[in-house]
């Protein structure tokens, strides 16, 4: 078959849905090893960028010369939103300084992939530079990726070809979901919050960690988002009445910590394949001793080599000395809720300084490495504050953003 030429174009979802999906199936996702990860993503291949405020995708077309039919070989989402890449101290009479957040317009590329027999034809460098000049038109001051870190295609993709250079290294902490329920310490109390309550308290005390989206309420409006949790001492006065986010913040507990929950199982369904028939057999067993034998909080691993779903948790901080010991709790409230729900797996993603990478409970060898690398679009565009945002040094940790994972 001769190529007569590669036609970059927006996604129909009328006439281009089964074709892309046969694509996304047939290419691996996250981390490279003894066994492959693929992704369905349920008949809707933009759903991962359709709840940003501004996104788009495109495909990849072969035009063969021969007759002039066309086949999909590649695609790649995009989206834009405004977040937080630094703070600035604002000083008022008689008060110390207050930190304050400082926004950029940020793009991101996600769900780039090339069909298995049609890679090395520089594919994926045209789907990139194509969607770089949608960022571009819409006024994006930066692009950013996330690929695993042992995929050095990508990598060499972007920061070599592509002149992205590696910006973050977060870890993603995958826990299977158990048969059996995980306890929560008796001693504190999990709060449902509102989403009113949720965006005062992430506004008020998260506004300025990197990565922030600005447009938060919309996150937490969304359908997907299965609700925000407070971790407080039970003795709290705000345990026995709760009433509001405003009356919290103003007399905080010593320690809490709140933590939202995103329901990607609705979005895409995940399915290793490659196991062989012992090791299936390994891991149903694992699952049968922990339906019978619930009170031995045995670990179990839940069917991954069929097709399964996930929650995702974000927007994990809180304050105090025994931080950590709440967001704990809250990490086992989010696992009982996903049992209850017949989820697969939760997961977060977290900086790799972070304390809670060390505090979250998660299964090394379902965990990876990942690596954001960043590219300045416009490079006349510099913050007074902030400079150039791809200098800068790391915070102890970031905002996760469910809607790009």
């Amino acid at each position: 078959m001769v190529v007569a030429e590669i036609i970059i174009r927006e996604y129909n979802p009328k006439t281009d849905t089964h074709t892309v999906e046969q694509v996304e199936r047939s290419c691996e996702v996250g981390p490279s090893g003894e066994y492959s990860l693929h992704a369905d993503l349920l008949g809707d291949p933009i759903c991962r960028v359709r709840n940003s405020p501004a996104y788009l995708m495109l495909v990849a077309e072969m035009v063969v010369d021969d007759d002039e039919t066309t086949e999909i070989v590649g695609m790649i989402r995009g989206c834009i939103k405004t977040v937080t890449c630094g703070k600035k101290l604002c000083r008022k009479p008689d008060l110390p300084p207050e930190p304050r957040p400082v926004f950029t317009k940020l793009a991101y590329i996600l769900g780039l992939r090339v069909s298995p027999s049609h890679r090395r034809m520089k594919i994926g460098l045209k789907l990139v530079c194509k969607m770089e000049d949608w960022f571009r038109d819409n006024g994006a001051e930066y692009s950013y990726i996330a690929t695993d870190a042992a995929n050095k295609p990508s990598v060499n993709l972007f920061t070599g070809k592509c002149g992205y250079s590696k910006f973050r290294n977060p870890s993603v902490l995958v826990h299977p979901v158990f048969n059996h329920r995980l306890r929560i310490n008796h001693r504190l109390t999990i709060v449902k919050l509102t989403s009113a309550d949720a965006e005062t308290i992430y506004r008020q005390r998260f506004s300025t960690t990197e990565f922030f989206p600005r447009d938060i309420d919309s996150v937490l409006k969304n359908n997907l988002n299965l609700g925000s949790f407070l971790a407080i001492p039970k003795d709290c006065p705000h345990a026995v009445s709760w009433i509001g986010a405003e009356q919290f913040l103003s007399h905080p507990p010593e320690s809490w910590a709140i933590m939202s929950v995103w329901n990607c199982n609705d979005v895409f369904k995940l399915e290793v394949k490659g196991a062989s028939r012992l090791r299936k057999g390994l891991v149903k067993t694992t699952r049968i001793l922990d339906q019978i034998f619930p009170f031995l909080n045995l670990p179990s691993l839940p069917k991954i080599f069929n097709p399964f779903g996930l929650h995702l948790l974000y927007g994990l901080g809180g304050e105090g000395p025994s931080y950590l010991k709440f967001a704990k709790a809250l990490f086992a409230y989010a696992h009982n809720l996903a049992k209850e729900s017949k989820c697969g797996v939760v997961a977060t993603e977290v900086s790799s300084e972070d304390p809670l990478k060390l505090a979250i409970p998660h299964w090394k060898v379902l965990s990876f490495a990942d690596l954001w690398c960043i590219k300045r679009l416009d490079e006349d565009y510099s913050d007074g504050f902030v400079g150039d945002w791809r200098k800068s040094e790391p915070d102890l940790s970031f905002f996760l953003d469910p809607r790009e994972f």
